[in-house]
């Protein structure tokens, strides 16, 4: 016989509220577990505190504390609720309240009544997790919560005694199953109006992405997030990687440390970008995550508005398509981009004065190294205008990163006030952000218009189902110059990506930024490396792949299923002019039919029980009704000695039949004397024939 351990021993003869109680607080811990990173870090102690607090009673079965504690305990929630806060309302602040209220109601679970009420407290923080994340892990960890929750709303409503939690959880199942197509039916056809998840959130804190403005070190911080930004599903040709420049903030404005985007002038908005496109496009459809800015990130460049309905998409000077809110939530959209193309200023005008400022007394250095470059360039060609001198300048400094000894690394250090003067004479080590700046630098002091522009660059291809997927550590920066083309003499800005002359393979080969790893972890990645290059795949990487492609078509399937897609479906099934009316007919119509089928199920159903026990309970409800009441679990031969000795030898005929009822369910079939018993049909028939006895007075 096996010896279980003493606390396992204890645990199997607790009283069924205690054993019952610590169930319900492993599922409510599960239910609140995922709100940690969403609540405050007082918060989640005091839920845990109070968790441990009714464990340690329902082991130990002492009594719930005085309620004067309770109360003490919600005055000290609430304030420390409006400290955090400045509030009681909204959604931080809700969630705030709810994980520690259903944590303190399990302390006065007194009754049935409060049993219901921690129930469906449950349920409700249950859905509050979707407030901050409706991806798949998040759908698939709630069903496990709500199997659970369903288990325990189960458990209290059987019959006392310790009926083992595996019957619970049976039941449960079935009563999921079979709400599953009733919940499939209201997802595909019940109207589509904003879901409550859909709300604003209250601030942009936990929000991943780039930045309006960027200091030296910005991107170092995205480069080390290896989060999805966006995906991109082409719809026939698919460009190679060093094509792909997703487009976002573009900074002009630059104080000696930080570069800002510029204000746009009222001329300027109405020239728009002056963009001019040729060759085919490429079409493609984009997935953008959360990321509470109003930016549109398309492949470079995009004359058309992608189709993002409800968001008032506008194309500004500096060729950024941005949306007229905050997008804080996940989207999808079609564009089309051409990758040859010229956008800008035809000709010199003030407004590229703003591009060649530099503050007074930044980056002597630099300074002095873009005269030299541009004398020498001069000096090269001496009937070349200025203007003609940019693709010289530009190469000169390109060659300087070539050749100069220049190292590419996430790691290179603070820099200090002069950052381009370290860049180029001192540390000679960054990434794209430094090399990107001191390149933009360099090129105003030798009077190029120039500026940065900020975005994504690269990616890769989920081998599983095709997508192009950007992520967070795709961050990048690159420079774009104004120059006059010598054949047309028309001006345009020139995307020019300085980091490519440092680290062609962070282009060319879409080489992930990456922090340095310890001499273990080297040692570890260096040795994994050799094991997948035998295996011939990296199996990691495989099942990174595989769980991003389900989160993909959860993405496309479920939370972008939306009105217009319940249209298309409506136009499917017949519907001419898909309208909300339709949809409420057609919903109410299968509501009925279910309805109507699920009657019918129960008629079968009924007919299909125990048929002799029908049989018996007929014969007691007529008993009953003679004057003899007996216990429902009667056998037959006892009633049959009840009913004779109550109504005596009237009712003979009765007490005979109740003894063949008894044969025919217990005697052996092989029996000789059983072998007249007949079947069920013979049983129905004799009991209507039965001479019952009269009523006793």
């Amino acid at each position: 016989m096996t010896k279980w351990p003493p606390m396992i021993q204890k645990l199997m003869h607790l009283p069924r509220d205690s054993r019952d109680t610590l169930f319900l607080l492993v599922v409510i811990a599960f239910v609140e577990m995922p709100l940690i990173p969403h609540v405050p870090v007082w918060c989640a102690a005091m839920v845990a505190a109070i968790m441990l607090w009714r464990a340690v009673l329902a082991w130990n079965a002492k009594p719930l504390p005085a309620r004067g504690w309770l109360f003490l305990v919600l005055l000290l929630t609430v304030a420390a609720t409006w400290f955090t806060h400045r509030t009681l309302l909204g959604r931080d602040a809700g969630v705030t309240l709810i994980a520690i209220l259903l944590a303190l109601k399990t302390l006065e679970q007194g009754s049935k009544r409060d049993a219901y009420v921690v129930f469906f407290l449950s349920f409700f923080c249950m859905l509050s997790n979707f407030f901050f994340s409706q991806s798949l892990l998040t759908a698939l960890l709630m069903l496990l919560a709500l199997f659970g929750l369903t288990t325990i709303l189960v458990n209290a409503n059987l019959p006392v005694g310790k009926p083992p939690l595996l019957v619970s959880a049976k039941i449960a199942s079935r009563l999921m199953l079979m709400g599953a197509p009733i919940m499939l039916l209201l997802f595909m056809l019940f109207p589509r109006l904003a879901p409550l998840w859909g709300l604003p959130s209250d601030s942009a804190s936990g929000k991943t992405g780039l930045s309006a403005h960027m200091r030296v070190g910005t991107i170092a911080k995205l480069a080390q997030d290896d989060s999805i930004a966006l995906r991109i599903k082409f719809a026939d040709k698919v460009p190679s990687g060093s094509d792909i420049y997703l487009r976002g903030p573009v900074l002009s404005a630059f104080d000696g440390r930080e570069w800002l985007p510029r204000t746009e002038l009222p001329s300027e908005k109405s020239e728009q970008s002056n963009l001019r496109v040729t060759g085919e496009p490429i079409r493609y459809e984009a997935t953008l995550e959360p990321q509470n800015k109003a930016w549109v990130f398309v492949l470079d460049a995009a004359s058309k508005p992608p189709l993002l309905p409800n968001y008032g998409l506008s194309l500004n000077a500096d060729m950024q398509w941005t949306a007229n809110r905050p997008i804080t939530e996940l989207v999808r959209y079609q564009a089309q981009s051409h990758l040859q193309f010229t956008h800008g200023p035809a000709q010199w005008d003030g407004n590229l004065d703003t591009y060649v400022a530099l503050p007074t007394g930044s980056n002597p250095r630099t300074r002095q190294m873009a005269e030299a470059i541009k004398q020498n360039a001069m000096q090269a060609g001496a009937n070349v205008t200025a203007s003609a001198l940019t693709p010289s300048l530009v190469s000169a400094a390109m060659q300087q990163l070539r050749t100069g000894g220049y190292e590419y690394t996430l790691e290179p250090g603070l820099y200090g006030e002069h950052t381009a003067d370290e860049f180029w004479f001192d540390k000679k080590a960054g990434f794209c952000e430094h090399i990107a700046s001191s390149f933009v630098i360099l090129m105003r002091a030798m009077g190029v218009p120039a500026r940065l522009v900020t975005g994504y660059q690269g990616g890769e291809t989920n081998p599983i189902d095709g997508t192009w997927v950007v992520r967070q550590s795709d961050a990048h920066a690159w420079a774009e110059v104004w120059q006059v083309d010598a054949t047309t003499q028309i001006g345009t800005w020139v995307r020019v990506d300085p980091t490519s002359a440092v680290s062609p393979q962070r282009i060319g080969l879409q080489q992930r930024l990456a922090p340095s790893a310890n001499v273990f972890g080297g040692a570890v990645n260096e040795a994994l490396v050799n094991v997948w290059g035998t295996l011939g795949f990296n199996p990691l990487k495989q099942l990174r792949s595989g769980w991003e492609a389900l989160n993909h078509a959860w993405n496309q399937k479920v939370l972008n299923y939306s009105q217009t897609k319940q249209f298309e479906l409506l136009k499917n099934l017949g519907f001419q002019n898909p309208s909300w009316e339709d949809l409420g007919y057609l919903i109410s119509a299968l509501l009925i039919v279910m309805a109507l089928i699920g009657s019918a199920w129960v008629q079968w159903d009924k007919r299909q029980h125990d048929p002799w026990l029908r049989l018996l309970d007929k014969i007691q409800q007529r008993l009953k009704s003679l004057g003899l009441a007996t216990q429902a679990n009667t056998p037959p031969r006892t009633l049959a000695m009840q009913v004779q000795a109550h109504f005596g030898a009237s009712a003979q005929e009765l007490v005979d039949y109740l003894v063949q009822l008894e044969q025919y369910r217990y005697a052996k079939k092989d029996d000789q004397s059983n072998q007249n018993l007949g079947n069920m049909g013979n049983l129905r028939s004799a009991f209507r024939k039965i001479n019952w006895p009269a009523q006793q007075v």
